[in-house]
């Protein structure tokens, strides 16, 4: 508890304010803000769901290794397209393997809501620019990948996700293909 500077005892506690919904989060304690968090926050998942989650995982992480594995790995001083997924692919099937044997027992995972389908959502317009990427470029799917992700997972106002997708897909134009020069498939 705080101490009162006028006082040697401690500030009464403040039980409404964690529950008072008009109050703003700056108006709050440190304390009282993270219990505000803890009170809304979704009830953990489970065992069984940690299990079943890490379980997709390591599919989705041994699927990565074996495309990557046929798209040839090179070797460290002359990498094929497949090294990088590779170990991206390899590091996700170690941890979620590693999240099998020890989040059995619960953890702080969430149990899925409809809000979990914002993640799916998410990975299938990501699917949806790597499928359009080699047909029209980087430039347009980025733009709308960028677009959909900060106005309908992130929440900003149109003017701010447009000015940002705008600067993303700016920046990585620069930093790929006049920069670095990659083979990126591109338009301009």
């Amino acid at each position: 508890m705080k101490q009162d500077p006028d006082t040697t005892g401690p500030l009464p506690a403040r039980e409404s304010a964690v529950a008072d919904p008009l109050l703003t989060d700056d108006a709050l304690t440190p304390d009282e803000l993270a219990a505000r968090w803890e009170a809304d926050a979704p009830p953990p998942a489970g065992g069984l769901a940690n299990t079943v989650s890490a379980l997709v995982a390591a599919a989705l992480g041994a699927g990565g290794v074996v495309i990557s594995l046929n798209l040839g790995l090179g070797a460290p001083s002359q990498p094929e397209p497949g090294m990088w997924p590779f170990i991206v692919s390899l590091v996700v099937l170690v941890l979620a393997l590693a999240q099998v044997a020890v989040g059995r027992n619960g953890g702080d995972g969430e149990k899925f809501s409809r809000f979990s389908l914002s993640t799916l959502f998410g990975f299938l317009t990501l699917l949806g620019l790597a499928f359009l990427m080699p047909v029209i470029g980087f430039e347009i799917p980025s733009l709308l990948l960028s677009l959909v992700w900060m106005k309908f997972l992130g929440g900003e106002t149109w003017r701010s996700a447009v000015l940002y997708s705008l600067l993303v897909v700016a920046a990585f134009y620069g930093i790929f293909v006049l920069g670095l020069g990659t083979s990126i498939p591109h338009l301009f």
